[in-house]
């Protein structure tokens, strides 16, 4: 029968000196697979001291690299002691009252004021060619 061993446990091994992993409720040892990782030690020694299984998956390793995970294979994870992943809802945001600015007044708005704008610019040029004159 595998050991059953606890997050706290597992926890512990966290360097490149003793490096374990939690994949899919399975504990591993792959201290020794450090060097040989692809990807890195890094990545190994990043995903310890938690449940490593999205790491693993995301990545897509071939069916070769799930059969390697055997032959480091130490026991079982206490699921018990693996805290519950939360799942993120964002804060409720206000909702904006489009009632406040009817789409009426902001057309008209959109359509007034370059009409003021123009009107005072002819209006300028208008005054001045006078007093030139």
């Amino acid at each position: 029968m595998a050991k059953v061993y606890t997050l706290a446990e597992v926890s512990q091994h966290n360097s490149a000196k003793d490096c374990w992993l939690v994949i899919s409720g399975k504990v591993y040892d792959v201290t020794k697979f450090l060097d040989d990782h692809p990807g890195g030690d890094e990545v190994l020694i990043s995903s310890t001291g938690k449940d490593a299984t999205d790491d693993f998956e995301d990545v897509g390793h071939s069916s070769s690299a799930r059969a390697m995970l055997d032959e480091y294979y130490v026991g079982d994870i206490d699921s018990a002691t693996i805290p519950t992943k939360t799942k993120y809802t964002p804060p409720k945001q206000p909702q904006y009252n489009q009632d406040k600015t009817s789409e009426f007044v902001v057309k008209f708005l959109q359509f007034l004021v370059p009409l003021i704008i123009l009107g005072v610019a002819f209006g300028i040029r208008f005054y001045t060619k006078q007093s030139a004159a």
